[in-house]
């Protein structure tokens, strides 16, 4: 199969026809063989009821339904999971991304051989202070912290190829840092394409202030548990090792200044509480880098999602 078309959506059921209806006949003009997947997280409109309705009309399109609002990052997996094409994209289902895009990123794939090309809508038709601004810091952020050369980590129209969706794990909301899980899955050839951004036709956005701060924290999150993800012992081990005996040496010099220079109480010293405060603060470092060696080397399942119903994808399993 040339494309699987990775589409994740909550409360889209205006856009849906238009949507589908473009992406076949960019796919058809292409002579792809293809498949069109559905995510949809939990939807409180009728974007299931629309999806079972195309389906009627075009088998190539697939649908998952969760049981209730998961986040994008879910809605991705769930999709990697079941995609089956050489190529797969991504994009949102609110006609903000252009299909017509479609061929140019799969020739980025499979001709220039990248792993993953990311969209970059050089020209947006968002608010400028509310979301431009904000996502031009974030993605600054993101690219100093990172490494990865791309303009815009957020742009849900992305390519990759299959073995990529295969190698890594998205959840939380680790959606907008792909590019970088990919990075530390080993795929290093990250290219970018600028691609037409559309004004929101139908509905509103789904997404509120919120998402920046937590963006931000995820980025802090996804950088630490890429570095010492499996290995937290040399995180916490290292600064709990160095607290430890900065207080220890602190107090071992107080102690022999006492018997040999200095008769003053221990306690009546302020140094001697930093160097046991230190020594506690190491302990628990040290013993959050032993806990959280054995819960890396033990960890269960953690994307595990409720799904209420399936279409075209019966055989697949969870």
């Amino acid at each position: 199969m040339d494309l699987s078309i990775v589409i994740p959506l909550f409360n889209e059921d205006e856009s849906l026809p238009e949507l589908a209806a473009w992406i076949e006949r960019v796919m058809l003009a292409n002579n792809y063989s293809y498949e069109i997947i559905m995510i949809d997280d939990g939807s409180t409109d009728r974007s299931w009821e629309v999806i079972e309705e195309l389906r009627a009309g075009n088998s190539h399109i697939k649908a998952i339904k969760f049981q209730r609002n998961y986040g994008k990052s879910a809605a991705l997996n769930e999709g990697f999971k079941a995609a089956q094409g050489d190529v797969v994209i991504t994009m949102d289902a609110d006609m903000q991304d252009s299909p017509d895009e479609i061929p140019g990123l799969r020739h980025m794939i499979l001709n220039d051989g990248f792993d993953i090309v990311s969209g970059w809508k050089k020209k947006r038709f968002d608010n400028k202070f509310t979301k431009n601004i904000p996502s031009k810091l974030f993605n600054a952020a993101a690219r100093r912290s990172s490494g990865i050369k791309l303009n815009d980590f957020n742009c849900g129209l992305k390519a990759y190829k299959k073995k990529v969706v295969k190698s890594i794990e998205v959840y939380g909301e680790m959606h907008r840092y792909i590019p970088v899980l990919a990075k530390w899955a080993g795929f290093r050839k990250i290219g970018e394409k600028v691609v037409e951004h559309r004004p929101r036709k139908y509905g509103v956005t789904k997404f509120g202030w919120e998402r920046f701060v937590n963006g931000f924290l995820d980025l802090f999150s996804i950088m630490f548990v890429g570095k010492f993800g499996k290995r937290p012992m040399h995180f916490f081990g290292l600064w709990g090792t160095l607290f430890f005996f900065f207080g220890f040496f602190v107090f071992l010099y107080l102690t022999i200044t006492k018997f040999f220079f200095d008769h003053t109480g221990l306690t009546q010293r302020p140094l001697f509480f930093f160097a046991i405060l230190a020594m506690i603060i190491g302990s628990q470092l040290f013993l959050a880098g032993f806990i959280g060696e054995l819960i890396a080397r033990n960890s269960p399942e953690r994307n595990s999602y409720l799904i209420e119903e399936k279409i075209g994808l019966e055989s697949i399993k969870n």
